[in-house]
Parts: C-alpha cells; structure tokens; sequence
C-alpha cells in the first residue's frame, strides 16, 4: 500500500521547465556524487556482457594488422604475407583492420523525472540509464567505433571511454541541458548511429519532433525506453499522494486502485505511438525495467549495432577493398 509521497515520474510527462533551481542544482549534485561508483558499474556490465559477443572488428584499408586469411584468386599479390607463406603449405594474406570507424552518439536522459525509484527497484532510473550508456560505450570503443555525448563532448575513440563520458556530465552538471527530458538538438553526419536512453515520458509530439530532426539528417537510431516496474503495474491500492518530479504539483487518490486500468492504457497508448514513429523511420524502440539485470538491453543493443553498421560497410566500401 502507497502512503505519504510518492515521487513518481509517471505523474509528470511535462518537459522539465517547471522543476525549481533548487531541486536542480541538489539533482546535479546527486549525479555527480555517484558517477565513480555508476562507472564501476558500467565497466563490470560491459565486461560481462563482451564475453557473450565475438568481435566487430572488420577488414578493408587501413594500417592496423588484423589477422591472416588463405589466399583467394581475386586477391592482389601484393597482399601476400610472403613469410607467414613460407612456414607452411598455404599462400597467406595479411589483412588490414578498416579504420574508417563509425561515430555512435549518445545520449542519456538526466532531468529530475529519472530520479525516481520504487520499493520494487534498487537503483533510481536515471543511474540505471547512466550506466547502460557508459557500459555501451565501453563495447562499442573495444569494437573499433568512436562515441560522442550529445551537446556536451566530441567523438573519441578512448579506451577509457566511460571515465571521457562521466568528465563531459561532471563538466555540464549545471548546465540547462541536464534539466531537459529530450535529446539536445546537433547535427548529426549522415549513417552514424543514435543510442538514447531515458523514460520518454515527454508529451509525445515533442518526442516525434525531435527523433524526426535526427533521422532527416540520415542518422540511426534506438531508444530504450528505462521503467521503474511500479510506473508500469501501479502496483498501489487505498490511500496515496502522487507528486510530479518538482513536487510543486500534488495528486491526492483515495484508492488508487480504481485508477490502475485506466493508467494501464493511457501508458500503453503513450508508448504504442512512439514505438509506430520509431519504427516508421527505422529505429528501434526497446523497454528496459529497473528491476531486470542491465546485461539484457546491452547485449542487444550491441548485436543490432554491429548488424547495422557492418551493412553501412559493405554498401560504402568496394568490393576490391576487401
């Protein structure tokens, strides 16, 4: 049974404007207290999760060595490894890693509305979201890519790749960008790819404007959508006070039970329409609940971005290349 106030960011869709500069700046200062423990976090997921994945590393030009391979008739004799050759029976090649190593941009929603958590969840969804973004741009650095956070640092191919994410957040703490509930606006050059993580609990169109400004600039991309179980179920029965993330607004229901049918399809539709405009410009659209292990949305993520980005490869490199 829900007494008292429950900080639920169900309640609240609105796009942040209304949260007080004090609540902010105490917001921020959460965040910012935590980003070394989320980073261990993320650095053990990735580890994990990159034992259930093979490499994304590809042939083409390029100066690094990759791995030698038989020699096939359409090969040049240039590319013969003549000494790898001599110690054994086969003629080699040696092939090249393609270094021309696609941009991923990401994003993570960091507004108040993600500070929620329920007795059903041990982490908040805005850690949870935090850590999925660092953890996936651990794999996807290890596979050759480079990653930018979105209004707030450059594409980098670091190894350390989280601890550059965690300093770029750190650095923009006070900036108006954290407030905000939807991606920033950037330009994006053409094929790279989009990871955003949030609740996306925003007002619908103001979603679709935003997603629809990326993918006219011929960027990919995938939205996981990060749930406290309790925002999904309303697992709440008789009294409770329902509050929006600046707590300036109050919802008091005297059985809140009665409401859990109606909230059901209100949510439902809500994310019905955003999974009908991802879907229709070619992104993806995933729910992830704070409940489940992060391993699940990550291994996904990382297996769909390495079929897609090794199918941008072979339509822009020639087939003499490889």
């Amino acid at each position: 049974m829900a007494t008292g106030a429950e900080n639920w960011s169900a309640a609240d869709a609105s796009d942040g404007n209304a949260h007080s500069l004090d609540r902010l700046q105490e917001s921020a200062h959460a965040l910012a207290e935590r980003l070394p423990d989320l980073l261990i976090d993320a650095k053990r997921i990735s580890q994990t999760v990159a034992h259930g994945i093979h490499g994304r590393r590809r042939s083409g030009p390029g100066e690094t060595f990759w791995q030698f391979r038989n020699y096939e008739g359409t090969d040049s004799a240039q590319l013969i490894d003549w000494r790898r050759s001599a110690s054994s029976d086969h003629v080699y090649v040696r092939e090249r890693e393609w270094e021309a190593a696609h941009t991923v941009w990401m994003w993570s929603d960091l507004s108040a509305s993600m500070d929620f958590k329920s007795h059903l969840s041990s982490v908040t969804k805005r850690d949870r979201a935090v850590v999925l973004m660092l953890a996936a741009a651990e794999l996807l650095v290890r596979g050759g890519e480079r990653i930018g956070l979105m209004a707030m640092s450059q594409p980098s191919g670091s190894r350390k790749i989280a601890n550059v994410l965690a300093e770029a957040i750190i650095t923009n703490i006070s900036s108006p960008l954290i407030a905000k509930s939807r991606p920033p606006q950037q330009q994006i050059p053409r094929h790279a790819e989009v990871l955003l993580f949030g609740d996306f609990l925003a007002p619908v169109p103001a979603i679709r404007e935003r997603i629809e400004e990326l993918a006219a600039l011929g960027a990919r991309g995938h939205l996981v959508q990060v749930f406290d179980p309790a925002e999904e179920t309303l697992p709440y029965d008789g009294r409770a006070e329902f509050s929006n993330a600046s707590g300036r607004e109050r919802y008091l229901a005297d059985r809140v039970e009665t409401l859990r049918v109606e909230y059901q399809k209100r949510l439902a539709d809500h994310r019905a329409q955003i999974e009908d405009f991802t879907h229709r410009l070619g992104w993806s659209f995933m729910v992830h609940h704070t409940d489940r292990p992060a391993t699940e949305p990550l291994l996904t993520l990382v297996m769909r971005l390495a079929g897609e980005m090794g199918a941008v490869y072979r339509a822009e490199t020639p087939a003499e290349a490889v």
